[in-house]
């Protein structure tokens, strides 16, 4: 299972069609312990010599409520990024452990405070409303490109507060880190585009200390403004800081987003048995047709730990300094937790994915704010264009670490 045609790791194995990796991770799930796999050589990256891979829903859980053996630092990416880089673009909330983790998240849950979802429900529902217009103006066409990727790049614009002048420029960096996230097999193009990526990571870093001053002065009523002037228990966010969080929630809260809206299109178009029922009764559906896009499609697809102390997990020792990687999109199809895996249903019950990592101190801050953005697009799209359906194949973007969609054409 470790020879080259099956490395997981290797970028090649990730341009396959889904399938056939779906059936890798089947039959890594059936092995008796999690296996090691070798790390190819990547530009720009740290070396490693590579990672057992966490791949059943209860090893993924056990890792993530173990922080005391299972360790967010020095970084939770695989392959892991040069040391060097966090001192160049600033080290993430998600590569921090406790204690530094605990007051991170403690004065940036501030951003996702209930009278900040309050007020940026409206501005959804607004923000849906212009994208799905835009769609149906233009009778169809790229669903990323026109619906999904503005969408929520707005939202979270408007939850940071961007001025709309800025707002192109931040689409534009986020394809760039995005872009840079699916070439680290081609040194060429990992070159590239880690160019781009620095500038982009430079660029918006940059555009929010430059909002942060600004709201010192004169604040408003948003996260920028909230973060910069947070003082919670004499604690408060540097400028470093706060803009290693704005990367982290731009990064993470337009792209993860944008894609699982993208795989909801996709698949309500794919079984349309699924769509009539959800149409049928929109209210009482949504929920469950929410958490199963995100279970089937497993928008991230896998995230590091290293090992801190010595340690057993199902029969496998591991050592202090051993990576391991879970794979939330093997843990989400495993057949011990969810029958019949395979099967997209929307009335699923109980459905305990990890589409949002694991539960334990670091389950995802935005998951309530991704949920919504879908709850209120969908009802936005289907209300008004119910008979949207592919025009061709999605075009996915072939990284290790999300599951992405370049482009998806559609029709109405």
């Amino acid at each position: 299972m470790t020879s080259p045609d099956v490395n997981i790791a290797a970028l090649d194995f990730w341009a396959r069609p889904a399938e056939e990796r779906a059936e890798v991770f089947r039959r890594l799930r059936a092995q008796e312990r999690p296996l090691f796999f070798p790390q190819p050589k990547v530009p720009l990256a740290r070396s490693g010599k590579g990672f057992y891979a966490l791949v059943r829903h209860a090893d993924v859980v056990e890792a993530s409520r173990n922080a005391a053996v299972f360790s967010n630092s020095p970084a939770v990416a695989n392959p892991e990024p040069a040391s060097w880089v966090k001192y160049v673009y600033g080290d993430s909330l998600e590569n921090k452990d406790a204690p530094e983790h605990t007051r991170l998240r403690r004065i940036v849950s501030r951003a996702f405070a209930p009278r900040m979802m309050e007020r940026l429900d409206v501005l959804m529902r607004r923000r849906a409303e212009e994208a799905v217009t835009r769609l149906i103006r233009a009778g169809g066409g790229d669903f990323v490109e026109l619906v999904a990727r503005p969408f929520t790049t707005n939202v979270i614009c408007d939850l940071v507060g961007v001025p709309e002048e800025d707002r192109q420029q931040v689409v534009r960096w986020v394809e760039d880190t995005v872009q840079y996230q699916a070439v680290r097999a081609d040194t060429s193009g990992m070159l590239r585009y880690a160019f781009r990526n620095t500038r982009a990571m430079f660029g918006l870093r940059g555009l929010v200390v430059r909002l942060a001053r600004e709201r010192r002065k004169r604040p408003g009523d948003d996260v920028v403004s909230a973060l910069a002037n947070a003082d919670v228990n004499g604690e408060r966010l540097t400028n470093r800081e706060l803009g290693a969080f704005f990367l982290l929630l731009c990064v993470g809260g337009v792209d993860s987003p944008a894609n699982a809206l993208a795989h909801a299109v996709t698949l309500l178009s794919e079984h349309p048995g699924q769509r009539e029922l959800l149409l049928s009764d929109y209210d009482r559906y949504i929920g469950g047709a929410v958490e199963e896009i995100l279970r089937y499609s497993s928008p991230i697809t896998q995230l590091q730990r290293t090992v801190k102390v010595e340690y057993e997990l199902r029969g496998q020792p591991l050592k202090p300094g051993d990576k391991v990687v879970l794979f939330y999109n093997s843990a989400n199809r495993d057949e011990s937790v969810f029958p019949e895996p395979d099967v997209f249903d929307i009335t699923r019950d109980p459905n305990p994915h990890v589409a949002f990592g694991g539960p334990g101190a670091h389950y995802c801050l935005g998951a309530h704010l991704a949920k919504r953005e879908m709850t209120i697009l969908l009802r936005e799209l289907y209300t008004r264009a119910p008979g949207i359906r592919l025009a061709g194949p999605p075009e996915p973007l072939t990284s290790t670490f999300n599951n992405a969609v370049r482009r998806l054409p559609v029709t109405l």
